[in-house]
């Protein structure tokens, strides 16, 4: 089992190069069965054509995206949970620069299941960003409104710079995106409670602008 799962494995790896060096749709199975050093018999053990093979890296890259999400609690030091899952979605896409570029960059082509998979990751990767920020709305710390739009305004906004970043190969730093990205959700629907020594928990806070937000509905 060991050994099966080190060769699906070392496909995938090999998939992932020739991805980076020939594109996606210019990329052939004897492409990647010469980089993995295996005969073309053993690619189909595994998978049966190159779309399910950059499917699974896609899927692979969407739930290291999923895990490095975590639970803001707001009995905690709430900007620095922010922060941390902003940073983190940030290196999961610049860790794996190949899907990532693939993903940014498709247009539209005849292989509509290609499309269809990139279609997916997005629409995955927005339901769980409405989610978390449904969850910030209970909290206090993300504005009233329609969750799906503030997500979709989110993705696009990371999508567009990631690309612009990647087209240009222009030099900054995760953390330089970090503070970018923080300060246009600061001033879109992001609301966070400034930490003071006189200032009231941050639970207490969150619970007292909900609470407000809701005497304030006609």
């Amino acid at each position: 089992m060991r050994n099966k799962e080190k060769r699906r494995n070392d496909l995938l790896a090999a998939a992932r190069d020739v991805f980076a060096k020939k594109g996606y749709h210019e990329a052939r199975v004897e492409d990647i069965v010469a980089e993995a050093k295996v005969a073309k018999g053993t690619f189909y053990l595994y998978f049966p054509d190159k779309r399910s093979i950059f499917a699974e890296l896609v899927d692979r890259l969407f739930s290291r995206l999923s895990a490095s999400i975590l639970h803001v609690d707001v009995d905690g030091d709430v900007p620095g949970q922010i922060k941390h899952n902003i940073r983190a979605i940030i290196a999961v896409l610049l860790d794996d620069p190949v899907v990532t570029q693939i993903l940014l960059s498709y247009t539209a082509v005849p292989d509509q299941k290609f499309l269809q998979k990139i279609r997916s990751f997005y629409d995955g990767v927005a339901r769980m960003l409405a989610a978390a920020l449904r969850n910030g709305q209970k909290m206090g710390v993300i504005e009233e409104g329609d969750a799906d739009l503030f997500a979709t305004f989110t993705i696009g906004a990371l999508k567009e710079t990631l690309l612009e970043l990647a087209m240009t190969r222009q030099s900054v730093s995760r953390e330089q995106l970090v503070t970018a990205l923080t300060k246009l959700l600061e001033s879109g629907y992001l609301r966070m409670p400034v930490a003071s020594a006189d200032a009231e928990p941050a639970s207490d806070l969150a619970r007292r602008t909900v609470a407000a937000g809701r005497r304030s509905r006609p």
